[in-house]
């Protein structure tokens, strides 16, 4: 489904389950003013379509025991070209590394890394290092304070286009 197709509808539906995804369709149908049955249809053609590509708990760090975070600037081999391909493979596996972005700019990659520690942290990257030869340094930040954390998409034409 291409966004141009989504109506005012799944916008406001999107808004909602974006900041709270067990909202039942009971409620998102009263608050947008559509039937239950509506809502539910049209919930699930977003997950069907990819849309909606997942519904996660957002889990406190530091409850866990991995409060630390750390941004990583990647370079790699400029005369490697599968050296992106086989990095994405790869650090798909690895639940610390929770995101990976191909960037413009003085590296090629930015990951954000969890870790217990900076010892742990220490662990990882040479992990990465070994596992991913491609990747000529590494250049990383370490995260002092959560300023603001999310994936929320701002959806123009919502209910809440402007907020």
């Amino acid at each position: 489904m291409a966004t141009d197709r989504l109506d005012r509808f799944d916008r406001d539906i999107l808004q909602i389950v974006q900041r709270n995804c067990q909202r039942t369709a009971e409620l998102i149908a009263e608050e947008i003013g559509l039937s239950t049955s509506a809502v539910q249809r049209r919930l699930k053609r977003l997950r069907e379509d990819g849309i909606i590509r997942s519904e996660i708990a957002v889990v406190d760090r530091k409850a866990t025991g991995t409060p630390m975070v750390f941004i990583v600037g990647m370079e790699i081999e400029r005369d490697n070209y599968d050296a992106l391909a086989k990095f994405r493979v790869w650090a798909e596996r690895q639940d610390h590394i929770q995101q990976v972005y191909y960037v413009t700019g003085a590296v090629d990659l930015i990951a954000i890394v969890t870790a217990q520690d900076v010892e742990h942290y220490d662990d990882i990257a040479a992990l990465i290092m070994a596992e991913n030869p491609q990747i000529r340094r590494m250049h990383t930040n370490v995260v002092l304070r959560d300023v603001k954390l999310g994936l929320f998409v701002p959806l123009a034409g919502g209910s809440d286009a402007d907020g």
